[in-house]
């Protein structure tokens, strides 16, 4: 009776120590270390994505704090997939009602090389470029309002008008499907958009702040109306920032996103009508690695 218990004890052991090894050879985990990813508060989520003979598997889901920690940065995975995962791309996507494929707001991409990859904006999966030859200029104007010269440090044009005629004040890469740029200025703290817009030569989808007078053919907006509750317009931009963002489209959230390819501080003795030069901030891109 004791050899039998022994017996069925040992193969019970053995069994065990058998599906240990089997759970340990098919699963693995794939691992993300990312800085520069912003809150996306409670209606969207970042989704990693293993792209596997051109088929893109999801690894999970994570939302990122305040302080732009994520919520998780290690996700299990079949092995046999893993191994076979060639590019991982991370995307911004609903947070309810979503559908099980990528949406079309890429935010970065990478290609394993061995057991690793780096994470970039520039990846072809992603925005495709690094915004490294990204330029801007505006000049302070309020051409809406009729021809008065009144409040003219009260509007911002990205426009050049420096020439016989003015032309487009922003030079930027052309933006994927499920991105949009947006102009703003930060007045006494608080980020006003101008708009968001997709060609740097024409008219953005603004428009809410301006006068009557048609705008000119370029980003843009005049601060003469509707001010936001707690500011006052018309206003003075001399000393105010002035930002060019990337954002999501749908987007997250009123407030500017955290990609800001181009800044300016206006000097508070800036002429109205002078061109001002913007100034890059690529330390906003977010980047990152992965490895298995």
């Amino acid at each position: 009776m004791k050899k039998l218990l022994l017996g069925i004890l040992g193969i019970s052991m053995l069994t065990t120590s058998c599906n240990n090894n089997d759970d340990e050879s098919t699963t693995s985990a794939l691992n993300l270390d990312i800085t520069g990813l912003e809150d996306l508060g409670s209606d969207y989520v970042y989704e990693g994505w293993a792209i596997v003979n051109g088929e893109a598997l999801s690894t999970g889901r994570f939302s990122v704090n305040s302080m732009g920690e994520l919520s998780q940065t290690s996700f299990v995975m079949s092995k046999s997939q893993l191994n076979a995962t060639t590019t991982f791309i991370l995307t911004i996507e609903p947070a309810v009602g979503d559908v099980p494929e990528p949406s079309s707001v890429h935010i970065l991409a990478g290609n394993f090389s061995g057991n690793a990859g780096t994470l970039s904006v520039s990846h072809s999966a992603a925005f495709g470029n690094d915004f490294t030859n990204s330029t801007g200029k505006f000049i302070m104007a309020t051409p809406t309002d009729g021809g008065s010269m009144d409040n003219e440090e009260s509007g911002v044009w990205f426009l050049d008008n420096s020439g016989a005629s003015p032309v487009a004040g922003l030079s930027l890469p052309v933006l994927p499907s499920g991105w949009k740029y947006e102009g703003w200025a930060v007045i006494n703290g608080t980020p006003v958009s101008t708009g968001t817009f997709t060609s740097v030569s024409g008219i953005d989808d603004n428009g809410m702040f301006s006068g009557t007078t048609m705008s000119p053919p370029f980003p843009g907006e005049d601060f003469l109306q509707a001010a936001p509750m707690g500011l006052s317009f018309p206003t003075d931009l001399r000393g105010k920032t002035i930002v060019i963002s990337v954002e999501p489209s749908p987007d997250n959230s009123p407030a500017p996103f955290s990609l800001k390819p181009l800044v300016k501080a206006i000097s508070a003795i800036e002429m109205t009508h002078s061109v001002v030069s913007m100034d890059q901030n690529l330390n906003s891109l977010p980047t990152g690695s992965f490895f298995r």
